[in-house]
């Protein structure tokens, strides 16, 4: 039996919660329970966003989590405020694109990502999250790359199917 906690935060606008309800779609397809508590400021964009995703062989009786396996920090206030969730011996994934600071703890396995970067590399800024959450699969093994890769399919529909080919290039890109 296996449970990870996951906790995500950023702005609004950088694909938070989106990252987090792809995990929760992807565990659901793997036929594992899954819960996704999605939480954000009054702002669209530039706001507060951050999320919490269990994922478990077992059933999830609670969203809410206290220690996480993996905090994914998009932004500075992010990291400084859930900085504190990790589990001694877990991950922090850092997207060193924005943030000049480290974590203060030596406790935790700190993954540097300098997604940005990587997006505009790919040719679109907006595949940063892509490139995040790519990370995080590979650093957790919380669901597989196969799976993420059908829930691609099954939200990028309409003109958002477009891209899906340019996602799946930026979720892959760990796989260097």
């Amino acid at each position: 039996m296996s449970t990870h906690k996951l906790f995500f935060a950023g702005s609004g606008g950088q694909g938070i919660l989106l990252m987090g309800q792809m995990i929760t779609y992807a565990a659901m397809l793997e036929d594992k329970s899954a819960t996704f508590l999605p939480s954000y400021g009054p702002e669209m964009r530039g706001g507060t966003a951050n999320c919490t995703v269990v994922v478990s062989d077992k059933p999830v009786s609670c969203p809410l989590i206290y220690e996480a396996d993996a905090v994914v920090a998009m932004n500075l206030p992010s990291l400084l405020k859930f900085e504190s969730r990790v589990k001694p011996g877990d991950a922090m994934l850092l997207n060193t694109s924005i943030l000049d600071q480290r974590p203060t703890r030596t406790d935790i396995n700190v993954c540097e990502v300098a997604v940005n970067e990587i997006a505009m590399e790919l040719g679109n800024i907006r595949t940063a999250n892509m490139v995040m959450l790519g990370a995080v699969v590979r650093t957790t093994g919380v669901v597989s790359q196969e799976s993420i890769e059908k829930v691609m399919h099954k939200i990028f529909t309409g003109k958002k199917a477009e891209l899906i080919g340019l996602n799946t290039k930026a979720f892959e890109y760990w796989k260097k």
